[in-house]
């Protein structure tokens, strides 16, 4: 009985999905492995070097499905990562993002191409840069597993996550000027050769889907508004209505044969540039279903099409070990050193060690791939094209498997111990802790920063004043109903529990602050006191919890607990954290 290969594939990809499904928090939350390093694994068992359950080179025209199969994919990711910045990011973060997207990419195509030059025999200059541009943009869809995810969440702080998931995002579709600007200097003149770059590549392509990509996602958002608010829509409509755009984009963008991996991205942006969509969507999780099914399959299929005897060729004059000292090189070099010698010009990173972690972690993916067909199809296979064309595709593969394992490794590198944490860890020598207080933030629609709470109380927020860092605006002179506080945008915060404690603090990584019981000590239970210090008029607000914790876990010495503090980085002027004990009494002395 004959097989449909098209069964295979079916019987493979689900069966894949769903084993790994079944231990997916385990491998990423213990193992820290990305669902991409598996999934390559997976193609590559199942492709034709094991077990040739799946051959695409039996399918038909091999490049004309992968550049299809990772078009669609990188476009449901960068519109995803449009999708999910905060409110107006772009114009926010427009200073970090240029210097990303310009001198931090030209470096990175320069440096790999260098790299490859120096690398691999018989290949010029503007060709080395050619093949460099199909893996100068980092890869969204590896990004993803850096920046999504429980882990990363509690890890890496919100900025650099986001920072990683918006340069990913656009520069994507910014690889064509770099790609096109070295095949235009290989078949042409400079002069004429710069000339049509920057009238087709530069205008036509990227700034006419910057504008088609910003008007599609406002026009986008007004329409989905409309909708909504007459009740014109259903659910389900509503959470995939950014996934057809992107599909939409790519059709329509493409049929002009404008950047459509650029438009969605802007798009994505703009759909949601009063935050709107995203707030209302944040809790459905559509779009990072349809991100991992789409994200395991395609690199199932980049694992089942490696070209493994490519990578030692006499016949292409390649070998294994040019390869591997080609990836150390363009590991090291493309990305790391010019980010953190820039990092002081970049507002959104603050420290040695995010410019080290958002260096390190500029991934080659699924858009290598991408741009590597599109390559293809613009340069010859015989005459003066002939040797770039041989040897483009083993490159490519070969450092998109070596950045999957290389960045899949070292993932845990930057989180074990503190290095990507911030936590107070509070040791006790001579009490006995037991449950604390439950904190949660509350926020309020507040755009002035000036609430009539303040005016009613006389504070300076109020009555057209400035309002100071820290401030108590709920009550001045003692505890509040039901035990609450209400404070405004907090600086910092120094915690003294009436015994000896010892405290560790490490803020240059992270996000959420954990405060962390050790309770190998006894004691009787006393009363903890949270000093607040107002940096802007030197004074300090203080709060006491008086009532006796209660649930005593002192009998478990080796064990952990943590309770939610405010987020340093999230409270701002229009964020209010509401201090909850659960009706226990907070005074304020």
């Amino acid at each position: 009985m004959q097989i449909e290969t098209i069964f295979v594939v079916y019987g493979v990809l689900g069966g894949f999905i769903v084993f790994f499904g079944l231990f997916s928090l385990f491998i990423k939350e213990r193992l820290y492995l990305s669902e991409a390093s598996i999934a390559i694994a997976c193609g590559i068992i199942f492709g034709p070097v094991c077990a040739n359950f799946i051959n695409v080179d039996e399918w038909g025209d091999k490049i004309f499905i992968t550049r299809e199969f990772t078009r669609v994919a990188i476009a449901i990711q960068v519109m995803a990562a449009g999708v999910a910045l905060p409110k107006a990011y772009l114009r926010k973060e427009i200073g970090s993002l240029f210097v990303l997207l310009i001198p931090v990419m030209i470096w990175m195509w320069i440096i790999s191409g260098l790299c490859v030059w120096a690398m691999i025999p018989g290949l010029t200059f503007l060709q080395s840069l050619m093949i460099a541009s199909c893996f100068t943009p980092t890869d969204p869809v590896l990004a993803n597993s850096i920046v999504q995810g429980k882990f990363a969440e509690r890890h890496v702080p919100i900025h650099v996550r986001n920072i990683i998931s918006a340069e990913s995002g656009a520069n994507d579709g910014l690889g064509y000027p770099f790609l096109f600007l070295a095949i235009y200097l290989m078949h042409m003149d400079v002069g004429p050769a710069i000339g049509k770059w920057a009238y087709w590549t530069v205008c036509y392509q990227i700034l006419l889907s910057i504008a088609i990509g910003f008007v599609v996602g406002y026009v986008a958002r007004k329409l989905l508004k409309f909708a909504e608010t007459r009740r014109m829509i259903d659910k389900q409509s509503f959470l995939v209505f950014a996934i057809a755009l992107a599909v939409f984009l790519v059709g329509t963008v493409s049929i002009i044969e404008s950047d459509d991996l650029l438009a969605c991205f802007i798009a994505g942006n703009s759909f949601t540039w009063d935050d709107w969509f995203r707030t209302e969507t944040e809790d459905a999780h559509l779009m990072e279903v349809i991100d991992l099914l789409l994200n395991m399959s395609v690199f199932v299929y980049i694992g089942a099409t490696i070209p493994w005897a490519s990578f030692q060729s006499i016949e292409l004059d390649v070998s294994l070990w040019r390869l591997i000292v080609l990836a150390i090189m363009v590991l090291l070099f493309r990305r790391l050193p010019i980010v953190v010698g820039l990092y002081k010009f970049i507002p959104t990173i603050h420290t040695f060690r995010e410019a080290v972690f958002t260096g390190w972690f500029g991934p080659i993916g699924v858009g290598a791939i991408f741009y590597y067909t599109v390559a293809l199809e613009n340069i010859d296979a015989v005459g003066q094209d002939s040797r770039a064309h041989q040897v483009i595709e083993p490159i490519i593969y070969f450092m998109v498997l070596a950045s999957v394992i290389v960045h899949g490794v070292t993932i845990p590198l930057f989180y074990i111990g503190t290095f990507a944490t911030r936590t107070i860890t509070i040791q006790s020598t001579n009490a006995k802790l037991r449950r604390p207080s439950k904190y949660s933030a509350n926020s309020t629609n507040a755009m002035s920063g000036v609430t009539a709470r303040d005016e009613e109380l006389g504070l300076p927020g109020g009555g057209g004043g400035e309002k100071p860092e820290w401030t108590n605006v709920n009550n001045v002179g003692g505890g509040g109903p039901h035990g609450q506080q209400v404070y405004t945008k907090e600086t910092y915060m120094e915690t003294d529990v009436n015994m000896n404690m010892d405290m560790d603090m490490d803020m240059d990584m992270g996000v959420n602050q954990q405060a962390v019981f050790d309770e190998k000590a006894e004691a009787s239970p006393r009363k903890t006191t949270i000093k607040i210090v107002t940096p802007v008029n030197g004074k300090a607000q203080t709060m006491t919890k008086n009532a006796p914790l209660d649930d005593d876990i002192s009998e478990h010495p080796n064990q952990k607990n943590s309770f939610d503090i405010p987020d340093l980085e999230k409270c701002s002027n229009e964020t209010k954290t509401s201090f909850d004990d659960g009706g226990s009494t907070l005074d304020s002395r």
